[in-house]
């Protein structure tokens, strides 16, 4: 079975991945892609079985990439997540001495789960965006110029880095969730599992307080709700939603009344939740 995740080697994307494979049965190949659109495309075109993408960070919140394409693809399914610590450090050259660093890299996401460090000690220095915390590493092993990138521990060792700072995050209980994404449509489960749905409602009052309601008489626990977007028409939304009952009959009553009662629905899976890394791995 071929697994796609985002690469390169030393993301956090690849610690959840590695911790999906060692509970496999089956034997795996992984494979690098450069974003996470490529990745979820990957599966898409039969390139790989399944891909292990971030969904959501306890700090920055959802990752849109994701979510977007969870939605609007209808061949999609989640079937597994992983959650990850989130810990970064500074990285720079081993022959680093001291001098004024001219630029920071990182991931978007990193970036700012990191802004309290960088506003004390890099107020004035220049921030840029990678694909992949890896990413920044890499570039900063490989670049002539006194740079720096905020990367996973794994990072350092991979590109042969050192740590002028260690555990430079806003928030040391910072999490990232990450889903395994195939076309394999799962069963709804209650008992253990997780599901996650998406639904859109019509533009009459109350119709999403109708659908929240249902939730709420099948005593259903109601751990996420997120809109986005609906992209065709400003104004118009479609909501993310997960849920944890142990009652297979709540569960299957409450989606059945729910797909009926909005304009468009898609049932995202049933899945577990893998045990989570430990932090400070990457």
């Amino acid at each position: 079975m071929k697994i796609g995740y985002l690469g390169p080697d030393g993301t956090f994307s690849q610690q959840a991945v590695l911790l999906y494979q060692n509970t496999l049965t089956q034997d795996s190949v992984l494979l690098q892609y450069n974003n996470i659109a490529a990745a979820l495309e990957g599966v898409i075109k039969d390139e790989i079985e399944e891909c292990v993408v971030p969904l959501e960070n306890s700090i920055e919140g959802t990752v849109t990439s994701t979510i977007d394409l969870l939605i609007f693809t209808p061949e999609l399914y989640i079937k597994g997540e992983v959650i990850i610590p989130v810990w970064e450090d500074f990285l720079v050259k081993q022959s680093y001495k001291g001098e004024p660093i001219t630029k920071i890299l990182s991931h978007p996401q990193a970036l700012s789960q990191c802004t309290n460090f960088l506003r004390k000690h890099f107020p004035d220095v220049l921030l840029q965006a990678t694909n992949s915390t890896a990413e920044a590493a890499k570039i900063v092993a490989e670049s002539t110029e006194v740079i720096a990138s905020l990367s996973p521990k794994q990072s350092a060792e991979v590109y042969h880095l050192k740590a002028l700072y260690e555990g430079v995050q806003d928030d040391n209980q910072n999490k990232t969730r990450f889903v395994i994404v195939s076309k394999q449509k799962p069963k709804q489960q209650a008992k253990g599992k997780k599901t996650s749905i998406v639904f859109a409602t019509g533009h009459k009052p109350g119709d999403l307080y109708r659908v929240l309601d249902i939730i709420s008489i099948w005593d259903i626990n109601m751990t996420k709700i997120e809109s986005r977007p609906m992209k065709h028409h400003l104004g118009t939304y479609i909501f993310f939603v997960d849920l944890e009952t142990e009652i297979q009959e709540d569960l299957d009553a409450a989606l059945k009344m729910i797909a009926r009662k909005t304009t468009y629905f898609k049932f995202l899976g049933s899945y577990p939740v893998l045990p989570d890394g430990k932090k400070g791995e990457a």
